[in-house]
């Protein structure tokens, strides 16, 4: 009898961490609605003009992103590590990541407060999440130089953009791809070029994954904030379109290092 509980204590585990898993999803989805047909509508009655009414958005969402990432770590979910926090949310910072989970921006920007974010275009259309990205006033990945603009005058304005230069999640087992979008963003609008580097261990929640594909062990999110990195170093080195590949190899060589150094140190017995 000792041997049968000692042995169903993972599977336990397991289903635990999948019911949790669910309720989160659920829960996340839940809340992007009440925040449309309850929460938005009582804050637009506030006094204030619409910079106001932009930022009690941003800061709702933030809060309620940092107590999302808490529910999941008390239920078993995941568990985390942060380095480095208190170098995000500057005027005028971009923060570039890189983008291995669905759950990414949901730690990023529950640790900023008021930061701007470009996001998928479909979250646009979803029911859940129409609400939060409008009353944000996130942008819109549509591709199109509307949104180039949109990015750097947002930048210009003194707003933190996060922005994840691959445009979608990493395909496991790859290294991440970078679009030069972000990089041509940067060099007309940023002060400041704030790397960091995003790791899930075990992978999950991936682009080939459903939510319910959990892995066998609960899940480890690292998040490490890199140095600083002046764009202006970037758009001296010649013309526009070589200036932002130039800031686009860099970058994408400074997460390629980072993730194969991560991978070297787990690699080791």
């Amino acid at each position: 009898m000792e041997l049968a509980a000692s042995l169903s204590k993972p599977r336990d585990a397991y289903y635990r961490r999948l019911l949790a898993t669910a309720t989160s999803f659920a829960l996340f989805g839940l809340g992007g609605l009440c925040l449309r047909l309850l929460v938005f509508p009582l804050l637009a009655c506030l006094p204030g003009d619409a910079l106001a009414h932009r930022r009690r958005a941003r800061r709702v969402v933030s809060r309620l992103f940092w107590l999302f990432v808490q529910f999941m770590q008390r239920t078993g979910v995941l568990t985390y590590s942060i380095s480095g926090a208190e170098k995000l949310g500057r005027p005028g910072q971009m923060v570039i990541a890189n983008h291995p989970s669905l759950i990414d921006v949901v730690f990023l920007i529950g640790l900023i407060r008021d930061a701007n974010c470009v996001v998928k275009q479909s979250l646009f259309r979803n029911p859940f999440t129409r609400g939060p990205v409008r009353e944000t006033q996130y942008i819109s990945n549509d591709g199109s130089m509307d949104m180039l603009d949109a990015a750097a005058a947002a930048l210009q304005g003194g707003q933190c953009l996060i922005i994840f230069p691959e445009g979608t999640r990493t395909v496991p087992g790859q290294a991440p791809a970078f679009h030069r979008g972000a990089a041509a963003i940067a060099l007309r609008g940023a002060k400041i070029i704030t790397p960091v580097t995003l790791r899930l261990n075990p992978t999950t929640l991936t682009k080939a994954e459903p939510w319910y594909s959990i892995p066998a062990r609960r899940m480890h999110f690292s998040l490490q904030v890199g140095d600083d990195i002046d764009p202006q170093a970037f758009a001296s080195q010649g013309l526009a379109p070589r200036a932002s590949r130039l800031l686009n190899d860099h970058l994408h060589q400074h997460f390629i290092k980072e993730l194969a150094t991560d991978e070297r140190s787990t690699a080791q017995p």
